[in-house]
């Protein structure tokens, strides 16, 4: 059994929270990844998809639905694969 308490699941659990942004067309794509990708990610990815949680809902909204991709080529990375996570279930 994983201790709930270690930093990993604490960091987890508060990815999770931030990965739901009341946006549906955000949260059916954010919070699958979360629960589903994240714990098991590099460290950099982890760290780039933290950051897509820094960005505003409108940006996010726009890059998901594939009207722009992210000029920040560290950010188009990490929308890349949450878009390819939702596609592969």
């Amino acid at each position: 059994m994983i201790d709930q308490t270690s930093p990993e699941a604490i960091e987890n659990k508060r990815t999770h929270w931030h990965s739901r942004r009341g946006m549906l067309e955000l949260d059916v794509l954010l919070v699958p990844f979360a629960q589903e990708a994240f714990p098991g990610l590099e460290r950099d990815d982890k760290d780039r998809y933290l950051a897509l949680l820094d960005r505003e809902d409108p940006d996010l909204f726009t890059w998901f639905m594939e009207h722009k991709i992210p000029e920040d080529p560290e950010l188009a990375k990490i929308v890349a694969m949450v878009q390819e996570h939702a596609r592969q279930r």
